[in-house]
């Protein structure tokens, strides 16, 4: 599958692109403090090779091709402020995938990520996706409600989920299913 580009008034959503390196560079350079508290990574004894630009665009490009992601760049007026991923994508009887999110301290509290997401998670859905979840750090107030402002529901805490900023923490739960009801103003009926 070809990536797409996803539009909702001074939103868009589209993929990577080699000419998005300057910008890119800059807004994860810019905003490194702002998202270590809350970004994944690999533990120190399982440290992936240092990727560069192209190699990400290129693994990037792969995963819309084999439907295993959907990652996008958010851009807010053409800027790019931040990112949404569909990732883990599981097909077969789960129909399954977890949406990771972050946006760029400059343009957090505008209503830009719930709205990023509604479109990210419509997407998925419309391509067959039953299930959608998201994992949220209980301290993580501002993700919190963008799970919370969508209407996914929480399900639990797995403790110890994921590796972020120098240890293994633990994780709220959050999932939407295709046949639930999704109101409020970032779906992209408006209601």
């Amino acid at each position: 599958m070809k990536p797409v580009e996803l539009l909702a008034g001074p939103i868009t959503l589209r993929a990577l692109a080699r000419a998005d390196e300057t910008a890119w560079m800059a807004v994860r350079r810019r905003h490194r403090a702002w998202l270590a508290p809350w970004e994944a990574a690999s533990p120190p004894e399982r440290a992936e090779k240092t990727v560069t630009f192209p190699q990400l665009v290129r693994r990037e490009r792969a995963q819309w091709r084999e439907e295993s992601a959907y990652p996008f760049i958010v851009e807010h007026d053409g800027e790019l402020v931040g990112r949404v991923s569909v990732s883990g994508i599981r097909w077969g009887a789960e129909c399954g995938g977890s949406i990771g999110y972050w946006i760029a301290q400059s343009h957090a509290g505008r209503g830009i990520t719930p709205r990023a997401v509604a479109l990210a998670t419509e997407f998925a859905f419309s391509r067959g996706l039953h299930r959608l979840e998201i994992a949220v750090r209980p301290e993580n107030v501002a993700s919190l409600r963008v799970a919370h402002k969508l209407g996914f529901r929480e399900e639990g805490l797995r403790p110890s989920y994921l590796y972020i900023d120098g240890a293994w923490r633990d994780h709220t739960i959050f999932a939407l299913t295709q046949g639930e009801p999704r109101t409020g103003r970032y779906w992209s009926d408006g209601s």
